[in-house]
């Protein structure tokens, strides 16, 4: 971008800047939405060959949507809180105009008619929309290596995968090809990805956000998460895009509002598994997630070991991939009948799996959501935020099995329908960022935030963005 006064941003600050510093400088005219755009588009030409973040992207609507956001607020008739700021969309979630691939070969030209309820209102917002994000053939996977759309790549190291099935979505934030990023999540879906880049997500309440629009995986369990690089930044955009539809069956009408942050620090209790060893995390994971604990022993509070001896994390998991499976048969019935473009063998065999399980099977599984519903109860009767690490393990090399554990802690809030919170806490030898989770009673989002913030800053682990190109 060129500027022509020396007190003005070049591209990699304009490119590392959060969602509330963006929105400062558009405010005060340091920069405008064009030019805005321009930087993440140019970004975008220049590093989503490598990286393989984005799978859809029309910078003619984008161009055109900044130029609407420009001239608003030169006529000071701003649309909302996000006019100008330029957002990724995981392409499992229907934005007018645009092909919903939810990663399946069949779909590129399945364009949408109607914009999912979260692109109402982020468009509503005046949000510019920068293209749509790579993700997990289906969104049935935590890797983000698709074998139709091909691998997204870490940006802290190329060699090495992103998660899943956000992955897209997490790259393009950590490496500064847009400013924040809507996922979805139904076991981890944001927070993995997010905790192997390095960057910040949030999966709020079951039905905070509207998931009208989203391509189902279970829908139980789906959830439209928000991917960004502050806490900050996620609390803007929850508060945008919260919000009761009558149209989701799922969608939460509070009586009352979010509960507001009100913990006091000195009075807050604060839940650790016990034995996270035992529970698979990985050394260098427990090395990383003792140390932050030990640093953040005044942020947390009251520190009280919590008892999961009575919850099978990776019973659980499973009984949730058992209920996406068996839901997507139905959603993916089209693609599974598709022989001119057929879906992969490894995904046909995982959709099998779910077909040769009975009603009974099904019912099992779907008894661990009330089992974990009622686990999260206990729990939080007793503490008021659990705190583990984001994955029991760092990224995997591209040309290594995708580690089956890798939600076994994020899936807990995922089926008891909890709030959860990702924040970097580190990094492994190698560089591969690593996630602190925050996990909360339901309705608890703005306490998560809060506290979430209070402790990023106190840990200081927050990377330098946009990533590096990996290859160090």
């Amino acid at each position: 971008m060129n500027m022509s006064s020396p007190t003005d941003l070049d591209a990699v600050r304009v490119r590392s800047a959060s969602t509330c510093q963006t929105l400062h400088w558009l405010a005060s005219g340091r920069i405008d939405a064009v030019q805005l755009s321009e930087v993440y588009l140019a970004a975008i030409e220049a590093g989503n060959a490598d990286l393989n973040a984005y799978i859809g992207l029309d910078p003619a609507a984008t161009r055109a949507q900044a130029a609407a956001s420009a001239q608003r607020r030169a006529g000071g008739r701003m649309l909302g809180r996000l006019d100008g700021i330029p957002v990724a969309i995981k392409d499992n979630i229907d934005v007018a105009g645009w092909a919903t691939t939810a990663g399946m070969p069949g779909r590129r030209e399945r364009v949408a008619t109607t914009d999912a309820a979260v692109i109402t209102r982020l468009l509503g917002a005046g949000a510019v929309i920068l293209g749509k994000t790579n993700l997990d053939e289906g969104v049935l996977g935590a890797s983000t290596n698709n074998p139709h759309y091909g691998a997204t790549r870490n940006p802290w190291h190329h060699e090495y995968g992103v998660g899943g099935s956000s992955g897209g979505a997490a790259a393009a934030v950590a490496a500064g090809l847009c400013v924040a990023a809507i996922g979805s999540d139904s076991l981890g879906s944001v927070r993995i990805p997010a905790s192997h880049c390095g960057v910040f997500a949030l999966k709020p309440t079951h039905g905070e956000i509207s998931a009208r629009g989203l391509v189902p995986a279970a829908r139980r369990l789906d959830t439209i998460g928000l991917i960004a690089r502050s806490v900050d930044d996620l609390t803007v955009l929850l508060h945008v895009l919260a919000s009761y539809d009558a149209e989701d069956p799922r969608s939460r009408k509070r009586r009352v509002a979010l509960a507001p942050p009100d913990w006091e620090p000195g009075r807050l209790r604060c839940g650790i598994p016990r034995d996270l060893a035992g529970l698979g995390t990985r050394p260098e994971v427990l090395a990383a997630f003792e140390q932050a604990i030990a640093s953040l022993r005044h942020e947390l509070g009251e520190q009280r070991e919590t008892d999961f001896s009575d919850y099978a994390f990776a019973k659980a998991r499973r009984a949730g991939l058992l209920l996406m499976e068996a839901e997507m048969r139905h959603t993916f019935a089209e693609d599974l009948a598709d022989t001119a473009r057929p879906i992969s063998t490894e995904l046909r065999a995982l959709l099998d799996f779910a077909a040769a399980k009975s009603a009974s099977d099904y019912v099992v599984a779907d008894r661990m959501l009330d089992a974990s519903v009622l686990k999260a109860r206990r729990v939080f009767a007793d503490v008021d935020v659990l705190v583990l690490p984001t994955t029991p393990c760092a990224a995997a090399r591209l040309d290594e099995p995708e580690p089956a554990e890798q939600a076994q802690f994020t899936s807990f809030a995922s089926l008891a329908g909890c709030p959860a919170v990702s924040i970097p806490m580190g990094r492994t030898s190698k560089g591969l960022p690593l996630g602190l989770q925050f996990v909360g009673p339901p309705g608890s989002d703005l306490r998560l935030l809060e506290l979430a913030e209070v402790c990023a800053a106190a840990l200081d682990a927050t990377p330098d963005y946009p990533a590096g190109d990996g290859r160090n």
